[in-house]
This record gives structure tokens, sequence and C-alpha cells, in this order.
């Protein structure tokens, strides 16, 4: 059995065959964000169709935007203008005679990692992706839970310190507070710049009060940091952790597990995850 997954980037769509725990085919193509909503899905069409086989028993896409997860129309998406109402399911489903299922792509990363990644075997775990800006998954009871409206997970928009936790906890706090980006100060950390350094413990004070904020809500088993941030995690890893230790319950303090994501083409396992989400296996 294969399942597609599919990773609607608003860059890039890339796409590729899950046999197992193994992506067969991994393909991606450029999107031309500016194109009418046809022309973006005719850009898709092409990609899924040079993917497909008569092997494929489901397609799992994530797409960066909010989902109607019973209807399957995504809203909104980002970085394509003309996706302001796309039914990608149902779209999906009649041209390809297959079931489809469509979720936002952090909530993807999340059952990305517990069906192919750190969070296997675990019933409840985060996962928290730091790049452009701060987004989250969340496993309960072994399986994606996303809120009525898709809109579990959303820590980023919390309010923190004048702010939300997303302006202080992803590429936005290099680019907003220090006027750098974090590919620009990961190069300075590695060559031990002292003003980098400094400025990835600061990082890191406010991500370790983000984890404790999602300890707080959500008591997970395990946390799993994603996104192109996360690279940095030794840079920033001792001041988190530093920042956690005021944390009030100290058993659930040293229970949970942080761990830092390495999965192999993670945007398509964590779309084709949602096939093997809905059927509570794999």
């Amino acid at each position: 059995m294969e399942i597609i997954g599919a990773d609607l980037g608003g860059t890039n769509f890339r796409a590729g065959r899950v046999r197992g725990k193994k992506v067969i085919q991994p393909a991606s193509s450029p999107v031309n964000a500016g194109a009418a909503q046809d022309a973006v899905l005719e850009e898709l069409y092409r990609l899924l169709d040079a993917v497909m086989s008569p092997e494929v028993k489901g397609i799992g896409a994530g797409v960066p935007g909010v989902v109607d997860l019973a209807e399957g129309t995504v809203y909104e998406v980002q970085n394509i203008p003309a996706w302001k109402k796309v039914p990608l399911k149902a779209l999906l489903e009649k041209r390809y005679r297959v079931p489809a299922y469509v979720n936002n792509d952090a909530n993807c990363f999340a059952a990305g990692e517990k069906y192919f990644g750190k969070a296997a075997g675990f019933g409840s775990a985060v996962g928290l992706t730091m790049g452009t800006g701060l987004g989250a998954g969340i496993i309960a009871n072994g399986r994606l839970y996303s809120g009525a409206n898709c809109g579990a997970g959303e820590f980023g928009m919390i309010p923190y310190n004048g702010r939300n936790y997303e302006y202080f906890c992803s590429g936005q706090f290099f680019r907003d507070v220090h006027n750098t980006t974090g590919k620009a100060a990961f190069g300075r950390a590695l060559q031990g710049d002292a003003g980098a350094l400094e400025m990835f413990a600061e990082f890191g004070s406010h991500v370790g009060e983000a984890l404790k904020m999602i300890m707080y809500a959500v008591d997970p088993e395990i946390i799993i940091l994603g996104g192109s941030v996360s690279k940095a995690y030794p840079f920033f890893k001792e001041a988190m952790l530093d920042s956690l230790r005021s944390f009030a319950w100290s058993r659930a303090r040293d229970n949970v597990r942080i761990e830092v994501s390495d999965t192999e083409n993670s945007a398509i396992l964590g779309a084709a995850a949602l096939y093997y989400d809905a059927l509570g296996k794999i």
C-alpha cells in the first residue's frame, strides 16, 4: 500500500509516495503564487500525476492555512493570494478516486512525528515548528487533535511580552528584535561570535517560556522541535532549559522529553500521516 503525501508550501509544492516509512519518488515544483486559483491547482495536479501509481490508496495534503476539516476546504492559504476558498479534498477525490485528507501544515508536522518520527510510542505530544513563524500540532490520546476549527495548537498567537510568542520564538525574533536573520545569526554562532551566542541565549529564554506555557496547557509527554530555527538548538538549549527550571511542577518538568526532529522528507511524511491518523494506525 502507498499513500501520497503533498506539502503545499507557498514557494514550492512537494509530493511523494509513502510506502511503509519510506518516501518513494519525492518530487517538487515551484509555485506561481500570483497565478489564478485554477492555474495553481493545475500545477499541483501535474506534480501529483507525476508521482501517482495504481498502488496509491489515499492522499494527505498539508497547507499553510486554515482548513475546514469536515469538508476539506482550505481558506486564505499563505503566499497564494488566489486561494481564498478551495474545496481541496473534494477536488482531489474527484480527480484521483481515492480518499483525501487535508490539514494545516503544523498539524501535519505533529502527525508525521507521531507516525514516522520521535513521537512514535507516545500518547501525547506537541510538534513545534520554528521558522518564519511559530506553529504547533497536538497529539492527544494517540491521535492528532486539531480542534473544532483547525485552530488547536496556535500557541504562537498567545500574547506574551507585549507581543505574542511567535514574535519572540521564531525567525521574527532575529529579524524584528535584532535586525538580522536566523540564518545569519546561526552562521555567526558557528564561528563563536559572542554577540550571536548572546542572541541565541536570549532566544532560548523565550523558547523556554513558550514551552512552559505549552506544558501548563497540554502537559505532553514529549515536545519535538522542528523548522529551520531548530537547527540552532545547541546554541539556545541551555538557556531554554534554564528557563524551564521555574516550571511549577518538578515531576512534569523532569519527565517531559524535548527533542529536535531528524525526520527526512518530514513535510511529505507529515501529510501522508493524515491518512494513517484517520485510520488510527499505520
